[in-house]
């Protein structure tokens, strides 16, 4: 059965070319994920600058209109003092922070967009990120029990040539001198207690004739 322990070599380096195969995509799915991870990083540290700029221009935007009423109110008063210059001047400086106000509030419009689009990005690599975990986790399962049945096959192969060899032939025969040397010993013993048997009644069967022949003699007169 020498084609058995060939095919089971075969197998063998199947199994062990396949495994070192199947190391190589769980490395780089490894890699995939540690880079989506570094990309994820990235993009909630761009997130937080976004929501920190917003912040700010928000807060800008807070003090600008603190100064346009400042303005307005100053306004109100040298019209009241009867100072139309100085009026028109401070309604001037209130319109300048009105513009800037307008600039601003374009510009957080645009920039809660851009929050809102990374975001949304962040939570959608977020998932990709957590399916590809869940993928390459499954993947690498998969990997591990189809590499156990490979070899779960390869031993029993490696068996089946253990046993269709000459190892039960060579204990069958070995069992059979065994049984052989147990039933020479077996007739031995039975064969003993006959030969004694054999030799006491001998002689019993000698003391008899000669008492016998002790009584005929005496009878007759030789004793």
């Amino acid at each position: 059965m020498g084609w058995v322990s060939r095919l089971s070599t075969v197998i063998r380096t199947q199994v062990n070319d396949w495994v070192g195969a199947v190391e190589d995509p769980e490395v780089r799915l490894d890699q995939a994920i540690a880079d989506l991870q570094m990309e994820l990083l990235q993009l909630r540290q761009s997130v937080a600058q976004a929501i920190a700029t917003q912040k700010r221009t928000e807060r800008q935007r807070g003090q600008h209109q603190t100064w346009a009423v400042e303005w307005y109110n100053r306004a109100h008063l040298a019209l009241v003092k009867g100072e139309e210059a100085l009026a028109r001047e401070a309604l001037s400086q209130r319109q300048s922070y009105l513009t800037l106000m307008a600039k601003m509030d374009d510009y957080l419009g645009q920039q809660r967009q851009v929050v809102e689009q990374l975001k949304g990005t962040m939570r959608t690599l977020e998932q990709q990120i957590a399916e590809a975990r869940t993928r390459r986790d499954l993947f690498k399962a998969r990997a591990r029990s189809a590499e156990a049945s490979q070899r779960l096959h390869t031993l029993m192969a490696e068996v089946g040539d253990r046993v269709t060899g000459g190892v039960f032939d060579s204990m069958e025969d070995r069992v059979l001198d065994l049984e052989a040397q147990a039933a020479a010993l077996t007739e031995l013993s039975q064969m003993q207690p006959t030969v004694s048997l054999t030799s006491q009644d001998s002689r019993e069967t000698t003391a008899s004739v000669e008492a016998e022949l002790t009584v005929m003699k005496t009878r007759l007169g030789q004793g």
